[in-house]
């Protein structure tokens, strides 16, 4: 039984993770950066006043805006397409920046998103909560063609590494086809589903196999 194991181990877990992570339509071999080294989001705290941090994470990072609870919709979208498919890797996040007053509302939509998420604390799903116009201030450096709409928010969501890179599509892909999105949009399931997935994909790939290249130099030194 142990023998068997073992070479469960050695070759069939190796070719599961390697079609896990090569059945995205993606069409850039690595994940191009929107904008390099974007502002950190710790100067924020969480409805218990803890700061949040995205340095040294994967995160999906978004802009709720005041209409939490009528654009609910969304985040069942993201919870089911995003947030149960990935949220068991390690160094993975949710970040969501709400206006200061809203809190009430963060609190309603995860106790109707506990259900879903097969998560009861919902560890990964973090809201932060910040003046109006520090979230516009921050959004702008962001760099991106969308904005926020007037309740200081989007529908978008964004992919951001573990060096506040924000991450998407851009130029050229493996076809020759010019190609941009920096942002998801929540409101598509097929979006997320799509386009989003296969990016996470991508990006949990490059870290996955950043990790394999260095534990081989270890070994060899």
């Amino acid at each position: 039984m142990k023998k068997y194991l073992v070479l469960f181990s050695l070759f069939i877990l190796p070719i599961v993770a390697y079609l896990f992570f090569a059945s995205g339509v993606n069409s850039f071999a690595k994940l191009p950066t929107i904008t390099p080294k974007i502002p950190e989001i710790s100067q924020w705290t969480n409805s218990e006043g803890k700061p949040v941090s995205l340095k040294n994470k994967i995160t999906i990072l978004g802009f709720t805006g005041n209409e939490i609870i009528s654009n609910e919709g969304n985040y069942f979208n993201l919870n089911q397409k995003i947030y149960n498919k990935y949220k068991d890797f390690k160094d993975f996040q949710f970040i969501m920046v709400a206006p200061k007053g809203s809190e009430v509302q963060v609190k309603e939509l995860l106790e109707k998103l506990k259900p879903l998420a097969n998560d009861q604390d919902m560890k990964k799903w973090n809201f932060v909560f910040a003046p109006s116009e520090e979230i516009a201030n921050y959004y702008s450096k962001l760099n991106l063609v969308g904005q926020l709409d007037k309740d200081f928010g989007t529908p978008n969501v964004f992919i951001v590494d573990k060096d506040l890179n924000l991450r998407g599509r851009k130029g050229k892909n493996i076809k020759g086809e010019d190609e941009y999105k920096e942002g998801y949009n929540t409101i598509s399931a097929a979006d997320l589903h799509n386009e989003m997935g296969d990016d996470v994909k991508i990006i949990l790939y490059e870290y996955r196999a950043a990790l394999k290249k260095n534990n081989k130099y270890k070994r060899e030194i």
